[in-house]
């Protein structure tokens, strides 16, 4: 089977070394540039299975490289996970919102980044097996069949996890669930990642419904649940 082939965008070579390192050595090809121009570039001379993108980048940062992207048919498909020193909320929304499927505090552990990489590739790779029952509450209609979701009647893009995550609360509409239940529900539970990164994911997700985002309830102390009645 062909390797997949990742492409690493940092200026900071030791993390361009240690990345390359460790995705090689788990059997991926690599390549690695220095910059988001860099990065356009050899995308249009071959196509990667994903990009771990930071955005501290000289020239284009890392957020507009990630719009030109997912504005690019070409590679609008392709997964993007962002590596940041910046833990500015802010920052990790706005990259979420382009379209990225993850995102990666520095300093990290490869082996965890590596965990992502591959659970984002596996998720790509594996069929949607949901259940297509068709969702609408207030005024949000979710399609799992078509992966669709729509508010107010107009159509709302969601990432990846945005989705399952969505799809998992309004299910149970009044339940209300851990970070941790959440984790495991959404993203497998052999995916390493923080309560935090819920935190944001939910922050994200509000934003993206609008003032229906007010439907997604925090329960102090405890977690999150999708409201029952208006």
């Amino acid at each position: 089977m062909q390797k997949k082939r990742i492409l690493v965008v940092d200026d900071e070579e030791d993390i361009r070394e240690l990345v390359s390192y460790n995705l090689l050595r788990d059997g991926y090809t690599v390549d690695s540039v220095v910059s988001g121009e860099d990065a356009i570039k050899i995308t249009k001379k071959k196509i990667p299975d994903l990009i771990l993108l930071d955005l501290m980048l000289p020239g284009i940062d890392g957020l507009e490289t990630a719009r030109r992207f997912k504005n690019d048919s070409s590679t609008s498909s392709v997964p993007i996970i962002i590596l940041t020193a910046k833990g500015d909320e802010a920052d990790i929304v706005t990259g979420l919102e382009l379209g990225a499927d993850d995102y990666v505090i520095k300093p990290f552990s490869p082996r965890i980044l590596n965990a992502r990489v591959k659970a984002v590739l596996r998720r790509k790779e594996t069929p949607d097996t949901q259940k297509n029952d068709f969702v609408k509450i207030f005024d949000i209609e979710l399609d799992p069949g078509r992966r669709e979701i729509k508010v107010c009647g107009r159509t709302v893009e969601l990432t990846f996890s945005q989705f399952q995550l969505l799809h998992f609360l309004i299910k149970r509409p009044g339940w209300v669930f851990t970070r941790t239940q959440i984790i495991d529900a959404v993203q497998g539970d052999d995916y390493a990642v923080t309560d935090r990164s819920v935190d944001v994911q939910i922050v994200s997700l509000r934003k993206k419904l609008g003032t229906s985002g007010k439907y997604i309830e925090t329960v102090r102390g405890v977690g999150y649940r999708f409201r029952e009645k208006p």
